[in-house]
């Protein structure tokens, strides 16, 4: 990362025990060059082994990746940016709104049955991306499943997730896929407006449609980093932890644009 961007981030990371006083060693290598080595990973789709020797030692640097990922470090980083970037944009720090979609890839070998499954609809076998994002785009909860998870499954248990988070959230915007049940499920449990937003039917080719390009868009990001064009992911837990790492790289971006004097 650039040096606009590490003087954003320092103050947003989480504060390792041993500085805290809670016992446990030093770490061997600063944060900053374990956070380029994750990014770069994330971003260039290489092979936790094909690190290169620039960084620490591979093992090190996944054993960085997985204890963020275990304890929940990567997700509080992400959402310390996030809540930097809707400052930085006169909003609240927490929404009221959001857009739920699904994406489904194709997984490779690595990934057990267990966890993969065929979607008819798009002919895809492998897993299944479901998100909820704010109306900047930016992440609020991630749920990976097999491909054959159905949509309205998943965001019963998302949208749960998010709400108990988010509390001022109000309405969250899908496509005709969240229909059903799910709708009363959202206002009576959840105390949501979900709000379908459907294609016409005399629609033909392109069409942006109202608030669903929002998430697109957020899949538009994820395809560009390359650990993300295919799942690779032995874990769904591990799959989620690289969509909320290559969030971090767009959001420390955008901010260091924000704010070019901090260089």
């Amino acid at each position: 990362m650039s040096d606009a961007e590490w003087a954003v981030v320092r103050p947003l990371l989480p504060m390792p025990g041993w500085l805290r006083g809670r016992g446990g060693h030093p770490e061997a290598y600063c944060h900053r060059t374990m956070l380029d080595a994750v990014r770069y990973l994330v971003d260039n789709g290489t092979k936790w082994r094909a690190i290169p020797a620039d960084f620490p030692p591979w093992d090190r640097v996944y054993a960085f990746f997985r204890r963020w990922r275990d304890h929940g470090l990567v997700k509080e980083f992400h959402d310390r940016l996030r809540s930097r970037i809707r400052e930085r944009n006169g909003r609240n720090t927490e929404p009221t709104a959001g857009v739920i979609d699904s994406q489904s890839v194709k997984a490779d070998a690595v990934v057990g049955a267990d966890s993969r499954g065929f979607d008819g609809g798009k002919l895809i076998n492998g897993r299944k991306r479901h998100v909820v994002v704010d109306t900047l785009g930016l992440l609020l909860g991630v749920m990976v499943t097999a491909a054959d998870t159905g949509d309205r499954a998943a965001a019963r248990v998302l949208l749960g997730q998010v709400a108990d988070v988010h509390h001022r959230l109000e309405l969250v915007w899908a496509d005709g896929g969240y229909t059903g049940s799910l709708v009363e499920h959202c206002l009576t449990a959840l105390a949501l407006v979900l709000a379908i937003v459907k294609r016409s039917d005399n629609m033909r080719g392109f069409v942006v449609l109202p608030k669903r390009w929002i998430v697109e868009r957020l899949f538009a990001h994820l395809m560009r980093t390359r650990r993300l064009a295919r799942d690779y992911e032995r874990r769904t837990t591990s799959a989620e932890a690289m969509i909320y790492w290559s969030m971090t790289l767009l959001m420390t971006r955008r901010l260091a644009r924000l704010h070019p004097q901090s260089a």
